[in-house]
């Protein structure tokens, strides 16, 4: 692993893991299991859902920051932009894959749109100028990547990341990599819904939770359930 801490908390999750998967989540925050084939769930384009595919360091802090957005159903957790096939989470986080740890977004276009989702990731879902590395955790493994399925996905995030450079948000440029979608492997199932299940999780604690506060705080209006 890149980060002794995340070692530590990975170890200790572990240790949790079989109390923790008898709770049970909220209804607005159901869990996709690994053998989602990586696009869409079966019902979700009947019910109207879109698809994002981002990834901004550990999936245990974004996944629980979309997950509060109004209109999103669904988040997993998962690997992306590698070409290894049926990618572990061992493999991922030792940096023996291409892939970067990511989060697959199903939202309702009516009631959130992928520009919000843009802004969200860009402005207070992750730091996107570091380059490979979100806090203590390092490595291309923990890069930032925006996902296009389309060329107006494409625009829409080139001409975020101008407005966002423009704007002096960040003292320094933002570095996220903008690359076409190709494949989504949802990660193992003790991963999803890690924020909730893992509240008492050092990591949870010291690194995932000021990330959802500050995020929180940023974007009010677009809480499914205001604060």
């Amino acid at each position: 692993m890149s980060s002794l801490l995340k070692l530590k908390s990975y170890i200790l999750g572990l240790l949790l893991l079989t109390a923790a998967c008898s709770q049970q989540r909220p209804a607005d925050a159901q869990t996709l299991s690994r053998s989602t084939a990586g696009g869409l769930p079966t019902d979700t384009q009947a019910k109207g859902l879109a698809v994002a595919t981002l990834a901004g360091g550990c999936f245990w802090c974004t996944e629980e920051v979309f997950e509060e957005l109004k209109g999103v159903k669904y988040v997993v957790s998962g690997y992306a932009g590698g070409k290894e096939a049926n990618p572990t989470y061992e493999q991922v986080g030792s940096g023996r894959t291409d892939h970067a740890e990511s989060f697959q977004v199903y939202y309702d276009p009516k009631q959130i749109s992928y520009q919000q989702l843009l802004d969200v990731f860009f402005l207070a879902g992750h730091d996107p100028t570091t380059l490979n590395r979100q806090g203590p955790d390092a490595g291309a493994q923990y890069r930032s990547i925006a996902f296009y399925r389309t060329p107006q996905e494409k625009q829409l995030i080139d001409a975020t990341i101008r407005r966002v450079n423009a704007s002096k948000h960040y003292p320094n440029p933002i570095v996220t990599q903008v690359a076409p979608f190709t494949k989504f492997w949802p990660a193992e199932d003790y991963h999803q819904g890690y924020f909730r299940l893992h509240g008492d999780n050092p990591y949870v604690q010291s690194v995932s939770t000021p990330k959802v506060l500050k995020f929180r705080k940023a974007f009010p209006q677009l809480l499914k359930n205001p604060l």
